[in-house]
């Protein structure tokens, strides 16, 4: 035999099946009191709409104020908040029995933007044969019967008169669009400020802020090795200005072989350019002072190389990996 139910149980269910409502309550009027999530859904204005009738116990509303002209696209109107408000409590009172007091509701002041769309009939068709709805191709899913005329329509094809009728309503509706013009929605997106992420910090201190990942440049004095502070270019232990002799941490000798642009001219790693070839060759005791492609020593003429950045020249190995891959595929 079945043991009786247990009264803690129902109890429960009452508690969970009110905090739902409370909840959905919540959510609606949030919905409503945010305007930046309700105008980040007009993508373009649409047709003014009457003031709906407000809930129990309101028996005053406040008028829409006038339609302003926009550029191009349908009307949009602005609507209390207020009455906004009303509409949705009014809802959650009939679907849920609840009744909710104006002194409840938070950020009820100033006005929304109310577009209405025009409805989108979908087009249904059935098969003549077992009644059974087509899908997307042609053929009935269930006896296989090609879709033909005598297939019937849901909604049925409008008669001539019904066509007119329509095409009366619409012009019934340019013309009030034209009397009644629109207004321009009072929100720029390209005048909003960026937006800053931030996330809590575990120790409840400042919030932490997210930034783009940045390499930390490091110049050490080449004559005391002191660390030259942020954007200053003299050392505050020396007064030695910073030169391509200062070493960089990280390094990129390959894109600065002659140094970092900015920087002043050193004594040990120094190079000169050849004013007969235009050769670059370095001033070292050990490789001697002179050209190593005309034999031309160095003298007045010869310019000293300035700081500049250098496209490394590429790998042979790496050419010759690519030349024998563009062989075997027969693209040569």
């Amino acid at each position: 035999m079945s043991s009786p139910a247990q009264p803690g149980t129902t109890v429960s269910k009452e508690k969970k099946g009110f905090g739902k409502v409370l909840s959905r309550m919540k959510t609606v009027l949030k919905k409503a009191a945010d305007p930046t999530k309700r105008l980040s859904t007009l993508g373009k204005p649409g047709p003014s709409t009457p003031a709906a009738a407000p809930a129990g116990g309101v028996t005053e509303s406040t008028p829409a104020p006038p339609t302003e002209p926009t550029p191009a696209g349908p009307p949009v109107t602005k609507v209390p908040r207020i009455q906004v408000f009303e509409e949705r409590a009014k809802k959650l009172g009939e679907q849920y029995g609840l009744e909710l007091k104006p002194s409840e509701w938070h950020q009820s002041e100033g006005h929304a933007l109310r577009v209405e769309k025009p409805i989108r009939m979908r087009i249904h068709r059935k098969c003549h044969v077992c009644s059974t709805s087509f899908g997307l191709g042609k053929e009935c899913p269930k006896c296989k019967h090609p879709r033909c005329k005598q297939c019937p329509r849901v909604p049925p094809k409008r008669t001539e008169a019904e066509k007119e009728e329509s095409r009366k309503k619409r012009a019934a509706i340019l013309k009030e669009r034209a009397d009644n013009a629109p207004i321009i929605p009072d929100w720029n997106p390209m005048s909003e400020k960026k937006v800053v992420l931030r996330r809590p910090a575990k120790t409840g201190g400042q919030d932490l802020v997210h930034k783009k990942p940045r390499q930390r440049v490091r110049r050490t004095c080449c004559q005391c090795e002191k660390l030259f502070s942020a954007g200053n270019k003299t050392c505050e232990s020396c007064s030695h200005v910073r030169c391509t002799d200062c070493p960089r941490d990280p390094s990129k000798k390959d894109k600065y072989p002659y140094g970092y642009p900015g920087d002043a001219l050193g004594t040990k790693n120094a190079h000169f350019v050849c004013h007969e070839c235009k050769t670059i060759f370095p001033s070292e005791p050990e490789a001697g002072t002179q050209c190593p492609k005309c034999s031309h020593p160095k003298c007045g003429s010869c310019d000293r190389q300035k700081p500049k950045r250098v496209e490394p020249e590429p790998d042979p190995e790496v050419w010759k990996s690519i030349q024998a891959k563009l062989e075997d595929l027969k693209l040569k």
